[in-house]
């Protein structure tokens, strides 16, 4: 009888962990946004203010994804305040520094600075938001995250025609 060594026994591990996480990590799709933060004129009921947008914007852009992809967002801020952004909903395992609560997980994108969030969509599927963590630039600094199933899975129900995006 042949004993194999802990050392080759270990290496083996590893490199199937090793090829059976390229292999996951080739089916999911990376992703790539530039939000500009920035202060915008907009007039609603007759009445004009100055509010920060994303990309001229309100709300901001919708993020389109699958189950599994990879999201990075370069948030260039061009604005008056210091802000953050929050993936509502997302669980970010081993990515803290991507949640968005300003303070607690990231400093403030200082105005002239920009920041790139890596957003990881493990296991979330649906419909969910993103939007500012910090003071009332929550208010207008917001957007959609469209979660599809992975590429090749179906839907737990009959697949949509078409997607439509509402935001209260």
């Amino acid at each position: 009888m042949v004993l194999i060594s802990t050392h080759e026994t270990r290496a083996f591990l590893f490199s199937t962990l090793l090829i059976a996480q390229l292999f996951w990590m080739a089916r999911a799709d990376v992703h790539f946004y530039d939000f500009i933060l920035k202060e915008t004129k907009v007039t609603k009921l007759c009445e004009t203010k100055s509010i920060m947008t994303v990309n001229d914007s309100f709300p901001g852009p919708t993020i389109k994804v699958h189950k599994g992809d990879t999201v990075y967002v370069n948030v260039n801020n061009r604005g008056d305040y210091g802000v953050t952004l929050h993936w509502h909903g997302v669980k970010q395992p081993r990515n803290p520094w991507s949640d968005g609560p300003e303070f607690i997980t990231q400093c403030a994108i200082m105005p002239g600075t920009n920041f790139t969030y890596e957003v990881i969509f493990s296991d979330e599927e649906g419909t969910l938001w993103w939007h500012a963590h910090s003071s009332w630039t929550r208010a207008t600094v917001h957007g959609a995250i469209v979660i599809s199933p992975e590429s090749g899975k179906s839907y737990p129900f009959s697949e949509p025609d078409d997607d439509k995006v509402i935001m209260i």
